[in-house]
């Protein structure tokens, strides 16, 4: 009886072990967004094979946006339209793509690289189910990412690339026109640099945790004056608030993100400025924390218009310049020449994004073009 027992309970556990395993191969075999959608297309592979080719090709290929940064544009029933945007982002910040479509049915895929050495990798890609990505980058790099509509796609679209701060504002009431102060400015005559940034304001106004965290150190000395240190987890990054006029806190407090930890003063060696906080953060050495706290506007669908309903345009000037992006900032990249033919893909603001007939991704300014006649 007890054997028997034994058996029964080895099978139960193999059972188990089995459902188990299943399971995390399941997850760890899930099927992307594109490859959900290629399954559709069994018995049209040349029709999926011709979509998937203007995908490897736009991996090699990108123009260079600032963030934030929006388009808006038609994708086409006729047409293969892809768009591939390259940017840098920070530490400190969440970035978000989204795209917004006036058609419920049409579905988008979304695809996020980072850059290393020389080779894009692909970090984070859609549902089939969703329009939107968030990623928060843990270093500094360079990122590129891959819009591709479905195969015979025909709906308006408004694109928005956002980065948004990963901290609340350190001090209350106040915003980025308080910071005048920036990381790597000199000190005492170039003999040191900056290693945060200074946010100016009344004194007495009250300084903020801008995460959920603990203070591990707390006093008043050396060059900070009275000063707070906040951890943000065990693992996480050290919050530096100096030149306080007040402390609120003790050493172990646990605080909420929006806490009032001190007041806003001139101790320390800032004794001879007027009351500011100089806001630090350190994770090993001194990191730049501007990213973490520095909000930015987002740019909305109503913040321009639609220049051209057409998918095709031409050149109406002697020359144009196409850029790497929409800027006369942005490098010339190539130029294109009177009644040259050119295909639109969205509108940011007054520049087009297009393609010529040779295949060229660039920007041009809209005063250069006009519809086909």
């Amino acid at each position: 009886m007890k054997n028997f027992l034994s058996l029964i309970s080895v099978t139960i556990l193999i059972f188990v072990g089995f459902i188990s395993c299943t399971k995390i191969s399941e997850v760890l075999s899930s099927p992307t967004a594109r490859e959900t959608y290629h399954k559709e297309f069994k018995n049209r592979k040349a029709v999926i094979d011709k979509w998937q080719s203007t995908y490897s090709n736009a991996t090699l290929d990108s123009i260079d946006v600032n963030l934030p940064y929006s388009e808006k544009g038609a994708f086409s029933y006729f047409q293969n339209k892809i768009y591939t945007y390259s940017f840098p982002l920070q530490r400190g910040i969440s970035f978000t793509a989204k795209v917004s479509l006036d058609s419920l049915q049409d579905r988008v895929f979304i695809n996020f690289f980072k850059k290393n050495d020389t080779l894009w990798e692909e970090v984070l890609s859609n549902n089939i189910q969703e329009n939107t990505i968030i990623y928060t980058p843990k270093e500094n790099g360079e990122y590129k990412i891959i819009i591709q509509p479905e195969i015979a796609s025909s709906s308006n679209f408004f694109i928005q690339l956002h980065i948004s701060p990963t901290y609340y504002f350190p001090v209350a009431g106040k915003d980025n026109k308080a910071i005048q102060s920036f990381w790597g400015n000199p000190r005492d005559g170039g003999k040191r640099s900056h290693e945060g940034i200074d946010i100016f304001a009344s004194r007495g106004t009250p300084t903020v945790a801008v995460t959920d965290g603990r203070i591990t150190r707390t006093g008043n000395r050396g060059l900070g004056g009275k000063q707070v240190w906040l951890k943000e987890s065990l693992f996480g990054n050290s919050i530096y608030y100096a030149h306080l006029d007040s402390i609120l806190v003790n050493n172990g407090d646990r605080v909420k993100v929006g806490d009032t930890l001190g007041l806003v003063g001139n101790s320390g060696n800032a004794r001879t400025t007027v009351p500011h906080l100089h806001f630090g953060i350190y994770r090993n050495k001194a990191i730049d924390p501007l990213p973490f706290v520095y909000k930015t506007k987002s740019i909305q669908k109503d913040d321009f218009s639609k220049s051209f309903e057409e998918d095709y345009l031409v050149i109406k000037t002697a020359r144009a310049n196409l850029r790497s992006g929409p800027s006369t900032s942005n490098k010339i990249i190539a130029n294109l020449f009177q009644n040259d033919t050119i295909k639109l893909l969205g509108q940011h603001y007054d520049w087009l994004h297009i393609k010529t007939t040779y295949g060229k991704v660039a920007f041009l300014h809209k005063s250069l073009v006009e519809k086909l006649k």
